[in-house]
């Protein structure tokens, strides 16, 4: 398949393949990744293009296989993110006035995927909630709501972990809370 008429066929089956992609992607923009990467592997491959109908449901396996591998690659990152956040070491200027570092990595490991993420761009990679929001495409106020129902988690099981250090912060309010009741 020479130029031409691999430029016929990207123009004859882009929007399917966008549209396949974009039913298995969370957003618009990955849906794209997905199409160009696609067409990339199309041309790459395209002696191995069948012929006829056959093309389009080849391109939406090849399509299904580049999203399979972008999943591995975020869960690969993921896995990754958290194995460096937890063997870190900790610089020698570095005094910790909460959990132990251990207690805190471990807390935090226990926590669903979802939350570990918000917390770890919240503060590993120094996000504002407006920043997560246009990352999640989810609205300002449900990051909070989610960063807050999160810290509680998190507090609860490092407490958990650490029962004393329930009297920092999150016990400590809550004896403020006692206090005025």
């Amino acid at each position: 398949m020479d130029e031409e008429v691999f430029s016929g066929f990207f123009a004859d089956n882009f929007d399917d393949v966008w549209r396949f992609a974009r039913w298995r992607s969370p957003s618009s923009a990955e849906a794209d990744d997905v199409a160009a990467e696609t067409f990339a592997v199309a041309w790459r491959r395209r002696a191995d293009i069948p012929v006829g109908k056959e093309a389009r449901l080849w391109l939406f396996g090849v399509a299904r296989n580049v999203i399979a591998n972008q999943r591995r690659e975020v869960e690969r990152r993921g896995r990754l993110h958290l194995r460096l956040a937890t063997t870190a070491s900790v610089p020698d200027s570095y005094e910790p006035s909460g959990p132990s570092e251990h207690v805190l990595w471990s807390a935090l490991a226990a926590l669903a995927e979802a939350d570990r993420e918000l917390l770890l761009m919240r503060a590993w990679d120094e996000l504002d909630v407006a920043e997560i929001a246009m990352i999640l495409e989810i609205s300002s106020a449900n990051v909070s709501s989610r960063l807050y129902k999160a810290r509680r988690r998190l507090t609860d099981e490092i407490v958990r972990r650490d029962p004393e250090w329930s009297g920092h912060v999150h016990g400590e309010s809550l004896r403020r809370k006692e206090q005025w009741s």
